[in-house]
């Protein structure tokens, strides 16, 4: 069943909270067209209300996603939950995987959607946020936020791009090509993200070995504790060029595969 790219806001009629509007219009949008991305499974569930981080669940394979939806462009960094209990679901794989919705406020249709697999989430890029201030509701708690601009291009799978729905042997084709990353430690994830974002800024699929050790000095600072920073790179290709992600040609030369 092709996908319908526009929201029906008349769910929503009876409601005066705008927040709660977009809530009630989104979570049914995707409970009606979204499918999942990791399997050949058609639709996805909801979760009981009881789950606050995880909105849907896949009934054949399992993995859960948190939605996160909005009428204007997402940027650089998303606000989420608490700081702490996210870590934490980060460092025992318990996190679950995101969608970014970002549609039109005004044809309520849907211009962007992006799944952000739970397996590219590392603690770095999770910001911790101020406490609460004294006087508020909850005073003294700690939020986070995601940032997005961290992340390598690889981890944002576009499932619509530009009112355009991208084919789904393509979306589940991405997510599989990485899948291999759910059984790494969460340290070697971290470096594995950070030398595809630095082979993304490079800007052309055929690279050279000099290209990449360029991000040496930033890559450093990325991981402090790590002396032996192009041995490091050196190992993050190889196991990207075992993996089928991309091709040693010869002579310190590489090309990412498409």
């Amino acid at each position: 069943m092709p996908m319908d790219l526009f929201l029906n806001p008349d769910i929503a009629l009876s409601y005066k909270s705008e927040s709660q509007k977009s809530r009630i219009i989104t979570e049914r949008w995707f409970e009606e067209n979204l499918y999942c991305p990791a399997c050949p499974s058609e639709q996805l569930g909801r979760t009981p209300p009881n789950e606050k981080v995880v909105d849907f669940i896949c009934p054949k394979c399992d993995e859960r996603f948190q939605m996160k939806a909005q009428g204007y462009p997402f940027g650089n960094k998303v606000m989420d939950s608490a700081y702490e209990p996210k870590i934490q679901s980060i460092q025992t794989g318990t996190v679950p995987n995101f969608v970014f919705m970002h549609y039109d406020k005004h044809t309520m249709r849907v211009e962007d959607l992006m799944v952000i697999p739970k397996h590219f989430l590392t603690p770095k890029i999770i910001e911790k946020r101020p406490p609460l201030k004294s006087t508020a509701q909850r005073a003294g708690w700690v939020g986070s936020n995601i940032l997005l601009w961290m992340l390598p291009l690889d981890a944002r799978l576009s499932i619509v791009q530009e009112y355009k729905v991208v084919p789904q042997e393509v979306v589940r084709g991405s997510w599989k090509k990485f899948v291999f990353m759910q059984d790494m430690r969460t340290s070697s994830r971290g470096w594995l993200n950070d030398v595809l974002s630095a082979l993304r800024k490079i800007g052309k699929r055929e690279f050279s070995l000099a290209e990449i050790y360029a991000f040496e000095r930033e890559l450093a600072k990325l991981h402090p504790d790590n002396r032996h920073v192009k041995d490091k790179i050196r190992q993050q290709l190889q196991l990207l060029r075992d993996k089928g992600i991309l091709d040693f040609l010869g002579e310190g030369e590489y090309s990412l595969r498409s």
